[in-house]
């Protein structure tokens, strides 16, 4: 298949703090690659060299076989970008600020004010579209921003963290849009820190840290791949930690996570709820207390603890683009 997006070797610091490291990635015609990563992982910096934003300090990257760096005229009459902050014109209407992205792109009159009011509707702002963008909610910009950047339907679309601040009725609508945009076509690029998200939308997903893949396949080989779920067992008593982790070793389908700030274990495991039956009638039988547990599916930080031996923290890495 053939590659719409594609970087090889991607370097860039901001003085002495390193966002890309020789990163690689590529993103087939028609799919969605989810850019996975904690805060200060390097997913802006990549988008916004991507995006001809901001210039790498090595590495090679093409968008649609036009070069960042030789050609990014063209690269920009290619693209659509969402950005982790809402980019739009306080003073300017809701449509006003659709209408003149789509006259920016040279759509005509007709056309951007129809484009305008069609995506004003989608994103549920139709009532708020002629209200100045200074009185919207964070929220309501968050959603008039992202709508900007499907104005031109363009064939390749970057959207860097577009459902922060979203509520979960408009991340539902955002990401049936996006499922629309894909199958006439489009091929998209979208960051995010949470594998719900990438996992609902991704073809692949690209999971990065500290500016180095470290990672890539589907949601299910990522997940697979450190256990179908996690049982998050509470003891009543410190001193049973040990007991506790001899007993639900027999369970893990890999290594088990112990909380030292209380009496608590994460073990990842295959059965579900069948194998959580099994292992609380074990911990009993040992005479082990338990005071909580829960069934839960597997998160970015059991991910990047499992690949990385680390939590997905945020670290005060500068991944914004300078002003």
């Amino acid at each position: 298949m053939k590659h719409i997006i594609e970087a090889t070797g991607l370097v860039k610091h901001y003085g002495d703090v390193i966002a890309l490291d020789g990163l690689d990635l590529t993103v087939d015609e028609g799919s969605i690659l989810g850019l996975l990563g904690p805060n200060g992982a390097g997913k802006t910096t990549a988008v916004s060299i991507l995006t001809t934003l901001l210039e790498p300090d090595a590495g090679t990257a093409t968008v649609a076989g036009a070069d960042v760096l030789e050609e990014p005229g063209k690269v920009r009459t290619l693209i659509g970008l969402s950005g982790q902050f809402a980019a739009v014109d306080e003073h300017l209407t809701g449509y006003e600020n659709l209408d003149m992205i789509g006259r920016l792109y040279h759509l005509g009159k007709e056309a951007s004010r129809t484009r305008a009011r069609d995506l004003l509707d989608r994103f549920d702002l139709a009532e708020a579209a002629d209200r100045p963008v200074k009185t919207y909610s964070g929220g309501m910009r968050r959603r008039l921003d992202v709508a900007g950047a499907l104005v031109a339907e363009s064939p390749v679309l970057f959207l860097d963290e577009p459902t922060t601040g979203l509520d979960p009725r408009s991340r539902v609508q955002l990401w049936d849009i996006i499922r629309d945009l894909v199958g006439r076509g489009t091929t998209l690029l979208l960051t995010t820190q949470y594998l719900e998200e990438a996992d609902m939308l991704a073809h692949d997903i690209l999971v990065i840290d500290h500016g180095r893949a470290i990672a890539r396949g589907t949601a299910d080989q990522l997940k697979g791949a450190f256990g179908d779920d996690r049982i998050e067992v509470t003891l009543t008593h410190y001193d049973q930690l040990g007991q506790a982790s001899e007993v639900m070793a027999r369970f893990a389908q890999g290594d088990l996570q112990r909380d030292d700030r209380q009496p608590k274990l994460v073990v990842p495991i295959t059965g579900g709820a069948s194998v959580l039956t099994q292992a609380l009638r074990a911990l009993d039988a040992d005479g082990v207390e338990v005071s909580d547990v829960q069934l839960r599916r597997p998160t970015l930080d059991d991910v990047f603890l499992a690949i990385t031996g680390h939590h997905a923290e945020e670290p005060e890495a500068l991944e914004e683009v300078p002003a």
